[in-house]
């Protein structure tokens, strides 16, 4: 029996459980905005972290309500909340007030200045402004590989979450519930987003997609469901863009109006003089045709013609269990994957000792070597770094492994899960000698 679609949005918004596992990494930095932490707003935490950082720095806010807005100036940084229903973070701002008087922040609740390998994780944003006539962002912002997962990302006005305009990015999202009016999750460039709800406010579009920057850019989405709304639109676009539907469903209350380009006037008859200059203009961003595919999508009560199964008219014919984020992100990135960073080289130079990994890696605690017949080796320095360097006692031998030492080495760049490193050690290659290239300038 399928769920009512009211009791589906229902017990998304209200559901305080998270899919996060025991054994999350201990937090960096911890916000309390009513009890003793390193700080009491998130964006005094925030700010903490210099715009050049390079280490994956975890901030985990206790639950509350956090009235503020947010800008995010460092790369790698994941916003944690204590508990998705417990952690709030809200404030009410619409795009046109900020355009008149801006604050430096930005016109979203938290928005992302530049800020790649942003991780947001297991609470709400809610920009709170009432006007469903304007922009009102929960989310927005420039920065490459952006993750939500398990999150409320919540308006009542349009363009709740816009990830990648005037710098187009990859997005991704897992179990989120999404709401606002018109075009509230509105990529630009590369998106993926499963197990996600989208709840419209208005009778107008959901989604929207800008990919005309490049023909494989995608927005595609994977076990969603849509709600909103009586006669609420699925999306729409301006420029070139493509969808890809798998196993989504939709509600009774979804028009029987197929994704389509944006004309001037919306409500069609003649274009004024300007309304034509627009269209002859979005004629030219325009030039692969309406692309939208679905397959084993479903609607309460009658299926429309314009969801039929289509994936085969796609460019290459994907089948299903091809369409992956790795898929829709071109194979550029892949946030599902959780093999972590392996040891490529270890080398010994000027009385140290260098592993290096096959991408930047972040150093918890103080790991160590172990040495061969014994001793340790004590970390030095390279976090944020693709090589993390040693100091060996005396005399010490071959490297027998690495120990953690209750901490942990992580993966910097941004992923679904905590992608710890593999610490086997590349054997024939000990105690070489070899020169390495060091991580930092005059680390020795």
């Amino acid at each position: 029996m399928r769920m009512n679609s009211r009791l589906f949005l229902l017990l998304l918004l209200l559901g305080a459980s998270s899919t996060f596992g025991a054994d999350l990494l201990k937090p960096d930095i911890v916000v309390d905005d009513d009890g003793i932490a390193d700080f009491n707003t998130i964006q005094a935490a925030v700010q903490s972290i210099p715009s050049t950082n390079r280490e994956r720095i975890i901030i985990l806010v206790k639950d509350g309500t956090y009235r503020e807005k947010i800008r995010v100036d460092a790369s790698f940084i994941t916003l944690r909340g204590e508990s998705r229903k417990g952690t709030r973070i809200e404030f009410s701002q619409v795009k046109e007030d900020f355009v008149a008087h801006s604050d430096g922040f930005g016109w979203a609740v938290i928005n992302l200045n530049r800020a790649n390998d942003f991780v947001l994780e297991n609470l709400t944003v809610e920009n709170t402004a009432r006007d469903m006539s304007a922009h009102a962002f929960a989310i927005s912002g420039t920065g490459d590989r952006t993750i939500t997962l398990d999150c409320h990302l919540l308006s009542r006005g349009g363009d709740t979450v816009a990830l990648g305009h005037g710098d187009p990015s990859h997005s991704y999202h897992a179990r989120c519930n999404f709401s606002g009016s018109v075009d509230f999750v509105c990529p630009c460039g590369w998106c993926y987003a499963r197990d996600c709800s989208f709840y419209a406010h208005r009778k107008t579009a959901a989604i929207w997609h800008h990919g005309a920057l490049d023909p494989k850019m995608k927005f595609a989405m994977r076990n969603c469901r849509f709600d909103g709304a009586t006669g609420f639109v699925l999306g729409r676009h301006h420029v070139d863009a493509q969808f890809y539907f798998l196993d989504c469903t939709f509600s009774s209350k979804m028009k029987n109006h197929p994704i389509h380009r944006v004309i001037c006037p919306l409500e069609g008859g003649p274009p004024t003089e300007a309304g034509a200059r627009r269209n002859a203009d979005l004629d030219k961003q325009n030039i692969w045709g309406e692309r939208s595919y679905f397959h084993n999508c479903d609607r309460d009560g009658r299926d429309f013609s314009w969801f039929v199964d289509n994936l085969s008219s796609a460019l290459g014919s994907p089948t299903p269990n091809q369409i992956t984020a790795a898929w829709a992100f071109d194979g550029e990135w892949d946030p599902e994957d959780d093999d972590g960073p392996t040891i490529e080289h270890l080398r010994t130079t000027e009385g140290r000792i260098a592993l290096r990994f096959s991408e930047p890696v972040t150093v918890k605690g103080k790991p160590r070597l172990k040495m061969c017949p014994s001793g340790s080796a004590e970390y030095v320095a390279g976090s944020g770094g693709d090589t993390l360097v040693f100091q060996p006692p005396p005399d010490s031998s071959n490297v027998c492994s690495v120990d953690l030492n209750g901490g942990a080495i992580i993966a910097c760049k941004a992923s679904a899960t905590s992608r710890m490193a593999n610490l086997s050690i590349p054997r024939g290659e000990e105690n070489t000698g070899e020169s390495f290239r060091y991580p930092h300038p005059g680390l020795f």
